[in-house]
C-alpha cells in the first residue's frame, strides 16, 4: 500500500500511532481494551486482529461486545488460543461465522498447522451454515481429518483443460496482429511444434519468454531462444513445475538456466534437500525469495539476508520463518548493519541488557523496533514513550503504566475526534502487472 506524504503524516501521526499501539500492549486490562474497542475501533478494529497474545481477561471484555465487526475481528485475530475461538461457534451473526473460517494472512511453511480451533467447533460451523464446508474442506487451518472428509464428500475437481485446437484456429492465432492472441495461443498444450518454432522468434519478446517456458523443450532449446527475464520481472508460477512430483522435472527445472523453471522450482514444496540446497545460492533473488517463502528447511541466514533484500509487501511474514525460531540471532546483535541489528531481539534468548543497549542505539529505526520489548526495563519504556516518533511503539510496551494507558484514550482519542483527512491526501494499492502466462498446465 502506497500514499502520498500527506497520507503518511496522517497515518502516522503520534496520537493514531499511539492508539494503534496500545490496542497491541498485551498487558493493557480488559476494562481499558473494551473502552479502547468502544471509542476508537475505526482507528485500531485491524490491530485487534494482529494482536501478537491475549489473556482470559481480554477476551473476556470482546467476546460478548454488542458490535459484529468487533466480534468478527475477534474470531478472525492471528493468535487468538482455539479453545477460545470455539467459544464464537454459537454467534448469531454469520459475519462471525464467515470470520471463524477464514485463512489468516500469514505465511505457512508446513501442510498442516495448529488448527484454529477444535474438530468439534468447525462441525458446529458446518452445522449452522452448511455453505461454509466447501471453504473449510481447502483451508490448512482446520484439522487434515476433517478436511479429508470434506474433500471426499463433493464431486471431484477436474483442471479445465483449453478448448482443443484445430490446426486453422493454431495458425490464425500465431499469424494475429494482436500480441493478446499469439501470447495466449503461445502456451497452449496442443501447439503443433511447427508453429511453437515460429513463436519462438516472435518479434515481441514477451510471446518468445512465454515459448520459452513450455514443458516439452530441452534446454538447448529454450536456450535457443532469445527471451529475457529481469530480476524485477513478475511471472506466474508454472503449475507444471510447481505442482510436480516427478523428481526428473524438479532436477531438470531447479538445475535449469531458465530463471522462470527455477523461480517455479523453488516453489515446489516437494524438493528434494540437495535441490533446495543448490537453489539458495542462486543469482536471482526472486529464486531465493520464494525458496524462503515455501521451505522450512532454508538456514536462518538465508531468511534474514532475504528480509533485508526485499520490497516486497509481504516481506515481514518472514519474521515468522522457523528457522528464525530453532536459531540464535543474539549475534546480530553486534553487527555494524543497523538493519540486522534491529533484528535481534527476535531471538528470546538475547538477554535484556542487550535491548537495552539497543533502545539506545544511534539508528531511529533500531530504538523503535525494541521499544515494545518486554525485556526494557520500565524507565526506558517511559522514556521511549516520551519521544513523539516512538511513543507508538513504547505504547506497546507490557511495561506501560496502566494510568498512562488511561491517559492515551482520554487525551488521543480527543484529539482525533475531530480530525479532517488532510487536503491532497492519496492512497494507491500495491500493484504491479505481472508477465502472465496464458496456460499453466502441468
Amino acid at each position: 500500500m502506497f500514499g502520498n506524504k500527506a497520507f503518511h503524516d496522517h497515518e502516522n501521526k503520534p496520537a493514531r500511532a499511539r492508539l494503534r499501539g496500545l490496542a497491541r500492549n498485551p498487558a493493557i486490562p480488559g476494562d481499558l481494551l473494551r473502552r479502547l474497542v468502544d471509542e476508537q475501533f475505526t482507528e485500531i478494529g485491524w490491530c485487534i486482529r494482529s494482536r501478537p497474545s491475549w489473556t482470559d481477561d481480554q477476551i473476556g471484555a470482546l467476546i460478548g461486545h454488542p458490535d459484529v465487526a468487533v466480534r468478527s475481528a475477534l474470531a478472525g485475530a492471528d493468535h487468538l488460543p482455539p479453545a477460545h475461538r470455539a467459544r464464537l461457534v454459537e454467534d448469531p451473526a454469520e459475519q462471525v461465522l464467515d470470520a471463524l473460517v477464514e485463512r489468516p494472512f500469514m505465511r505457512l511453511w508446513t501442510d498442516d498447522p495448529e488448527p484454529r480451533m477444535p474438530a468439534w467447533a468447525f462441525e458446529r460451523v458446518i452445522e449452522r451454515a452448511p455453505s461454509l464446508a466447501d471453504r473449510l474442506a481447502d483451508n490448512p487451518w482446520v484439522p487434515r481429518d476433517l478436511r479429508d472428509r470434506l474433500r471426499a464428500s463433493r464431486p471431484a475437481a477436474t483442471k479445465p483443460r483449453p478448448a482443443p485446437l484445430t490446426r486453422a484456429e493454431a495458425e490464425a492465432a500465431v499469424a494475429a496482429e494482436d500480441r493478446h492472441e499469439r501470447a495466449a495461443i503461445a502456451g497452449h498444450p496442443d501447439l503443433p511444434a511447427d508453429l511453437v518454432a515460429r513463436l519462438s522468434v516472435d518479434p515481441d519478446p514477451y510471446i518468445r519468454l512465454v515459448v520459452s517456458m513450455r514443458p516439452e523443450l530441452t534446454e538447448q532449446q529454450r536456450a535457443a531462444i532469445d527471451y529475457v527475464v529481469r530480476p524485477g520481472t513478475r511471472l506466474l508460477p508454472l503449475d507444471w513445475v510447481r505442482l510436480s512430483e516427478d523428481p526428473h522435472v524438479q532436477r531438470r527445472c531447479a538445475t535449469s538456466t531458465h530463471i522462470g523453471l527455477r523461480r517455479s522450482a523453488a516453489m515446489n514444496r516437494g524438493l528434494a534437500p540437495e535441490l533446495v540446497t543448490q537453489l539458495s545460492a542462486d543469482d536471482d533473488f526472486a529464486v531465493r525469495l520464494l525458496l524462503c517463502e515455501t521451505h522450512a528447511a532454508v538456514p536462518a541466514d538465508l531468511v534474514v539476508t532475504t528480509y533485508i533484500e526485499a520490497r516486497t509487501l509481504s516481506r515481514s511474514l518472514l519474521l515468522d520463518h522457523p528457522s528464525l525460531k530453532r536459531d540464535r540471532l543474539d549475534h546480530l546483535a553486534a553487527s555494524p548493519d543497523p538493519r540486522l541489528r534491529a533484528l535481534a531481539h527476535l531471538d528470546p534468548r538475547v538477554p535484556a541488557e542487550v535491548i537495552e543497549r539497543l533502545s539506545h542505539d544511534p539508528e531511529r529505526f533500531v530504538r523503535a523496533w525494541v521499544a515494545d520489548d518486554g525485556r526494557l526495563s520500565p524507565g526506558r519504556v517511559r522514556e521511549l514513550f516520551g519521544e513523539p516518533d516512538l511513543s507508538g511503539r513504547a505504547a506497546a510496551n507490557p511495561h506501560l503504566p496502566a494510568p498512562v494507558m488511561r491517559r492515551i484514550i482520554d487525551v488521543d482519542g480527543a484529539e482525533l475526534a475531530n480530525e479532517q483527512p488532510p487536503e491532497g491526501m492519496a492512497i494507491a494499492l500495491g500493484a504491479w502487472t505481472p508477465e502472465t502466462l496464458p496456460f499453466n498446465n502441468k
